[in-house]
């Protein structure tokens, strides 16, 4: 095979050369050249969620999870008490890093393949006022749902309460307006939808509450508020930054910014998701999701009711083709997914569905229908 498998998940993601090419240079952590890159990073972050006048963005090293975690802990005080709206596994997981912190958490279930309902957030905010945050998951990705940012920000800021976006498969692709929609913290990672590669995130942090943040964290490393100060004093990051993975976030959104911006990124993931979707069908294959809370980053689908199925076997036929899938994320049905992001484009989506098929045919499968 004269190229590298074709990544179809949620991240890391496939790449283009001009963005591997920026990996090649060594910087200096300190250097007013590299402090630069840093800045126009930022800057450009701002621009994408138009948050300029509302929003400063703190950059940190490690991946999105980590940043998630930093949120959290730099947002909310010690005695804050947070309310997760849970339809998936990163639903889940951003509860349980809020306990393991020491915040107060209560966890609102919803069904994995429906959104988030915005009035049970509203009817849990007025019936307990202890509440202080709402952790929303813009895309859960363990489905590929799409949560509703819009309207749970709007019952946020009517019960005032604040409000962290977990939207790190969601951001650059789904539109995110800072100007319309308030958020206390929004969270993102260079690995995702602007097709960098994976090492740092990004949170971007309400003005308003920025210097309440002080000493709320319990991590020196992860302490979002500390690292923005120390920022602003000398544009430096606090500890030893990830070089090459900001040079090419760098490389990778000027390609966003040529590209189109967020409306071409969704264009261009909105039509790999259909042409995924439907050259899966034609293979017999459900999604899970219906098609009108069904995101077009990640696709979960029901695994074929034929009893030589094997995700194993599936995910290595698919892999000696050149595509590497996603295992299912449901504890209660067995799936898998294909993501829809990445620097990709419909003829890549067409060469999976043809391997896909190549794959069922090695296997013995006459259909991917699910045992519905």
């Amino acid at each position: 095979m004269d190229r590298d498998a074709i990544l179809l998940t949620p991240g890391p993601l496939t790449t283009t050369l001009r963005t591997k090419l920026a990996m090649l240079k060594d910087w200096g952590s300190w250097d007013a050249d590299f402090n630069a890159v840093t800045a126009r990073v930022r800057e450009r972050l701002l621009d994408v969620v138009h948050g300029h006048d509302s929003h400063v963005v703190v950059p940190l090293q490690g991946s999105g999870t980590f940043s998630v975690e930093a949120a959290v802990a730099t947002v909310v005080p010690r005695q804050g008490h947070v309310l997760v709206p849970d339809n998936g596994a990163y639903c889940k997981r951003a509860a349980r890093l809020t306990q393991m912190m020491g915040r107060r958490v209560s966890v609102l279930p919803a069904a994995e393949e429906r959104p988030v309902d915005a009035a049970a957030v509203d009817a849990a905010l007025a019936a307990d006022a202890s509440i202080t945050h709402v952790i929303l998951i813009h895309c859960e990705t363990g489905t590929g749902v799409e949560n509703p940012l819009a309207e749970v920000a709007a019952v946020c800021e009517r019960r005032g309460r604040g409000l962290i976006v977990d939207a790190m498969s969601s951001f650059a692709a789904l539109p995110i307006d800072a100007r319309s929609v308030r958020f206390d913290a929004l969270v993102a990672a260079s690995g995702k939808c602007l097709e960098g590669v994976p090492g740092m995130g990004f949170v971007f942090l309400r003005r308003a509450i920025v210097d309440a943040c002080a000493g709320n964290s319990q991590s020196l490393a992860m302490d979002l508020h500390d690292q923005h100060v120390y920022m602003g004093k000398t544009g430096q990051w606090r500890f030893t930054p990830p070089t090459h993975v900001l040079a090419a976030l760098d490389a990778a959104i000027a390609q966003f910014v040529e590209e189109g911006g967020q409306p071409a990124r969704l264009a261009r993931y909105g039509d790999n998701c259909r042409t995924l979707v439907d050259g899966m069908a034609a293979l017999g294959f459900e999604p899970f999701l219906a098609p009108e809370v069904q995101a077009p980053i990640i696709v979960t689908f029901h695994a074929p009711a034929h009893p030589a199925y094997d995700f194993k076997r599936f995910y290595a036929a698919a892999k000696a083709r050149g595509f590497i899938l996603y295992p299912g994320k449901l504890t209660q049905l067995e799936t898998f997914r294909v993501g829809c992001i990445g620097a990709i484009g419909r003829n890549e989506m067409q060469q999976a569905v043809h391997a896909v098929a190549d794959t069922l045919r090695e296997m013995g499968i006459a259909s991917g229908a699910p045992a519905l």
